[in-house]
C-alpha cells in the first residue's frame, strides 16, 4: 500500500501524530481551522499518491464540494465528540470511513458542569469581579449549598450519567430525561417529559447531540417553564438554547444564572471577537467551548481516533466508524510472515453484487483464506483475504477486477 498521509488540524493532540506514525502514516500537524478552500488546496497538495487523511476538532467542516475535489481522502478523524462538522451522508456515499470518540472527554465535561454547578449557585464569579475590582463583597445573600437541590439532566448519555454520579456525591436528588430509554444510575429517578423536569429541578443541564430534534428545545416556552430561581446549563451543542429567550429571563430574574460552553455562533479562531447578549451578566459562566478541553481528554481523544483511523487504514478495520458498517475481520495466519493481503471494498448494497464480486474471485483463480461482509443503509464493506507467493500482482489484478464493478464505490488493496 502507498503510504498514507494525515493532515491534523485545529491543534489536534500531539498523540495523534504519534499513533498514526506507529501505524506508518505520515502526520502534518496545524494549530489552525482551516476554510473550505484552504482545506482543499492542502489535501491537494498532500504527497504521494496513498490515502490522504484529515483530522479535525469543530471548526473545520468538510463539505460535499471538499470530498469532490480531494478523491484520495480515505479517513476523516473528529478529535471530538461530535461529527456534524462533517457531511456523513456524503462520506458514506464516497466510502470514506469517519470516526470520532464519543467517550474520551466525558469525564472532562463532566468535572466542568458540577464546577459551575457549585459556583452558579454560590454565586463565585459576581463576588470574583467584585473584588477584583476592590470591592468587599462578603454576604451569603443569595448563596446556596448545592446539597439537597436537585439537577435535572436532559440526555442520560456517557456525559449526563456520569453528571448524575457526581451529583450525587455531593448529595444532590437527580432527574433525568431522555427520549431512549436509560437504567438509572444510583438513585437517580426518569421523567416522563421535559416539562416535568424543567418544573422540579433547581439546576437544568443539557447533554444531547445537535438534530433536528433539539435544535432550539430550550425556547422561550421551555425557559418559562423552568422553576423560578433556577439555574441552566448547556455544555452540549450551541443551538439548543434560544439565546435571546434566555438573556431575558436571566435580566427578568426568572434565572438566577447560566453557564454556557457553546454557541449558536463560534469564533473560527482566536483571532476573532467573541460576540453574545449574554456578555457582561454576573450571573452568567462564559466559557469558549472547552468542556472537553483538558489535557488528559485531548491525550485521550487524540490515541482513541489515530489508532481507529490507524487501524483502518492498515487492516481495513471499521469499528467505531459512523459511515462505513462495523467489519473486524482477524488476520490470517499468512500475515504474520507478511504472506498475506487484504482487498477492502466499499459497494454500493443492491442485490447480485456479492454474486458479481465471487463471480470475478472465480475468474482471478486467487485462493481466498478469507471473507467478511458488513452493510449498512445503502453500502456494504467486503473484506476479501488472499495469501500471497513470491509477489502481489494476482492480488492487485483481483483488485482491479472487483474496483471496475459498477457496484463498486471504493477498493483498496492492503499488505498485511
Amino acid at each position: 500500500m502507498t503510504r498514507a498521509h494525515a493532515l491534523l488540524l485545529e491543534s489536534v493532540h500531539a498523540t495523534a501524530a504519534e499513533v498514526l506514525g506507529g501505524h506508518d502514516v505520515e502526520a502534518t500537524r496545524l494549530p489552525t481551522a482551516l476554510a473550505e478552500d484552504e482545506l482543499i488546496a492542502a489535501l491537494q497538495q498532500l504527497p504521494g499518491d496513498g490515502p490522504v487523511v484529515v483530522g479535525l476538532r469543530s471548526k473545520t467542516h468538510v463539505t460535499p464540494r471538499v470530498f469532490e475535489q480531494a478523491p484520495r481522502l480515505s479517513a476523516i478523524g473528529c478529535f471530538c465528540i461530535g461529527t456534524d462538522q462533517v457531511a456523513l451522508d456524503v462520506a458514506r456515499r464516497r466510502g470514506v470511513a469517519v470516526f470520532n470518540a464519543p467517550f474520551s472527554s466525558t469525564r472532562s465535561v463532566a468535572e466542568l458542569v458540577i464546577a459551575e454547578v457549585v459556583m452558579l449557585s454560590r454565586q463565585i464569579f459576581g463576588r470574583s469581579k467584585a473584588a477584583h475590582e476592590g470591592r468587599w463583597d462578603k454576604s451569603a445573600v443569595g448563596a446556596h449549598e448545592v446539597r439537597g437541590k436537585t439537577l435535572g439532566i436532559v440526555g442520560y448519555g456517557h456525559i449526563g450519567s456520569q453528571v448524575s454520579i457526581l451529583a450525587e456525591a455531593l448529595g444532590m436528588q437527580v432527574l433525568f430525561f431522555d427520549i431512549d430509554k436509560r437504567l438509572p444510575l444510583g438513585n437517580a429517578n426518569t421523567v416522563d417529559t421535559l416539562p416535568e423536569l424543567l418544573q422540579a429541578s433547581d439546576f437544568v443541564s443539557l447533554h444531547v447531540p445537535d438534530t433536528d430534534l433539539t435544535r432550539g428545545m430550550m425556547g422561550p416556552s421551555e425557559i418559562e417553564a423552568m422553576k423560578p430561581g433556577s439555574f441552566l446549563l448547556n455544555l452540549s451543542r450551541g443551538k439548543v438554547v434560544d439565546i435571546a429567550a434566555l438573556g431575558k429571563a436571566l435580566r427578568s430574574g426568572h434565572l438566577a444564572g447560566a453557564a454556557v460552553d457553546v454557541y449558536p455562533r463560534e469564533p473560527a479562531s482566536t483571532k476573532e471577537p467573541f460576540e453574545s447578549e449574554l456578555r457582561g451578566l454576573d450571573n452568567v459562566i462564559l466559557t469558549p467551548h472547552i468542556g472537553g478541553s483538558t489535557q488528559e481528554a485531548q491525550a485521550n481523544i487524540g490515541r482513541e481516533v489515530a489508532s481507529a483511523v490507524g487501524r483502518y487504514l492498515k487492516q481495513g478495520t471499521t469499528s467505531g466508524s459512523v459511515t462505513l458498517p462495523p467489519l473486524d475481520l482477524a488476520l490470517p495466519r499468512a500475515a504474520r510472515t507478511g504472506k498475506a493481503s487484504r482487498i477492502v471494498n466499499v459497494h454500493h448494497n443492491v442485490p447480485g453484487v456479492l454474486s458479481a464480486i465471487n463471480q470475478v474471485v472465480a475468474d482471478s483463480g486467487v485462493n481466498i483464506v478469507g471473507q467478511a461482509l458488513a452493510t449498512v443503509d445503502d453500502i456494504g464493506l467486503l473484506f476479501i483475504d488472499v495469501p500471497l507467493a513470491d509477489d502481489d500482482a494476482k492480488a492487485d489484478g483481483l483488485r482491479q477486477g472487483i474496483s471496475a464493478l459498477e457496484t463498486s464505490v471504493r477498493t483498496r488493496l492492503l499488505a498485511l
